[in-house]
């Protein structure tokens, strides 16, 4: 049995938070701790045009004049997405453009509360937070950007004549934690989760004629096939071909200290966005923006790309995102509501267990100790010690699973 851990377990592994962007066990993606230096660059620009950067948001706009859905990762502990996302949702031209609002940390078995609050109801906001707190995924509910996005959304629509409002779709597949008390009751919510997002993508979005804006991890969002699973975008354009505009960031190129004044993009527009197709930036192969995935064959973790799969960027995205140098780029802290709700993290800590994960927070003391540091490293791929330690976790889950409950 082969079986891919999301980035965001192999990150935790490292001590590293809030940066998930598949699921914990679909697939495992680590972000490259790449020189992207002259040389590189000389190489890459023999295979295609230079990028032609545009401001951000107009550039995201104009694209729903060809697409139905223009998808991009929500911020995933990067604050400078986050900000992006905040400004782009509250431009009055976009908001003309748009029907929906799609996002990875969204449990849908809250659908109905999230459509009443998002209209305007009077709904606790206790109640309608378990749509992103309670999702497959634990970095959603230590997000503090969905804490302030959600509501940002309901306020813009109050000031909207019904017809013109958003609707904002949970595309996380239906868990219950409520009713989930061992290994084996979580069953295979985790593992399906491209396809719960191309299925309400299908229903919600494209066979209706609307137009969205997918917030969503990017590895969900691809065109083509990587890491050894389609994406929830290749599920639906299967159906529904070229509906999609994907983005993709930069910030897994990250810079030596030296290179932030001489890389290629230090004159860039910030926030700027460029086409990938037929540019030596999307000539890249997938290899230059994440290393090798970690993948567990019968509980035994190997770094390998699946054969075929380092492909150009140009044939997985259709645009990159710049939001500034990469090695300046500012992580997302954890707001203190949600680091001091003790109720919460130990919830947290107890699906972590579940998971085969460790806890979302070790102590107050990894509080203080994240804030102190602004930036966001990319962290270097698992060592033996946390592929052993991976493996182990494979095979105490197996066990767990395969016990008569």
């Amino acid at each position: 049995m082969t079986m891919r851990l999301s980035r965001a377990s192999a990150w935790r592994y490292l001590k590293i938070r809030l940066l998930g962007r598949l699921g914990w066990f679909p697939a495992l993606v680590l972000m490259a701790i790449s020189a992207f230096g002259h040389q590189l660059v000389a190489q890459a620009i023999a295979g295609g045009e230079n990028p032609a950067p545009r401001p951000a948001i107009p550039a995201i706009v104009s694209a729903f004049n060809e697409f139905e859905i223009v998808g991009m990762s929500e911020g995933h502990g990067l604050k400078d997405a986050d900000d992006l996302i905040l400004d782009l949702i509250r431009t009055p031209a976009l908001i003309e453009k748009i029907n929906d609002i799609a996002v990875e940390c969204g449990n849908s078995l809250y659908q109905p509360i999230l459509d009443r609050y998002i209209a305007g109801e009077e709904v606790p906001f206790a109640e309608v937070r378990k749509v992103w707190r309670n999702t497959t995924q634990l970095m959603c509910g230590t997000s503090g950007f969905f804490e302030q996005m959600f509501p940002v959304v309901r306020a813009i629509n109050q000031k909207l004549p019904p017809e013109k409002r958003i609707r904002v779709l949970a595309c996380d597949p239906p868990v219950d934690w409520g009713q989930i008390e061992t290994t084996g009751e979580i069953g295979s919510a985790t593992q399906d989760r491209n396809q719960s997002i191309a299925s309400v993508m299908e229903k919600e979005v494209l066979s209706k004629h609307r137009r969205a804006l997918m917030l969503i991890g990017v590895f969900h969002l691809m065109h083509e096939r990587t890491f050894g699973s389609g994406s929830a975008v290749e599920i639906f354009e299967k159906h529904y071909p070229k509906s999609a505009f994907i983005i993709e960031g930069l910030e897994g190129l990250n810079l030596e200290p030296s290179q932030l004044l001489s890389s290629p993009f230090s004159n860039w527009p910030i926030p700027s966005l460029a086409q990938a197709k037929g540019t030596w930036l999307g000539a890249l192969k997938l290899s230059r923006f994440q290393p090798p995935p970690v993948i567990l064959r019968n509980c035994v973790a190997k770094n390998e790309f699946p054969e075929g799969e380092d492909k150009p960027m140009e044939n997985l995205v259709d645009a990159f995102l710049y939001l500034g140098a990469p090695g300046l780029a500012l992580r997302e802290q954890m707001a203190a509501d949600i680091a001091l709700d003790s109720d919460f993290m130990t919830e947290l800590n107890r699906r972590a267990k579940l998971l085969g994960l460790p806890p979302v927070m070790d102590s107050g003391v990894d509080i203080v100790k994240d804030a102190e540091y602004p930036f966001l490293d990319m962290p270097k791929p698992p060592g033996s010690e946390e592929l052993r330690s991976m493996e182990k976790g494979c095979r105490d889950r197996m066990r767990s699973i395969s016990k008569p409950q």
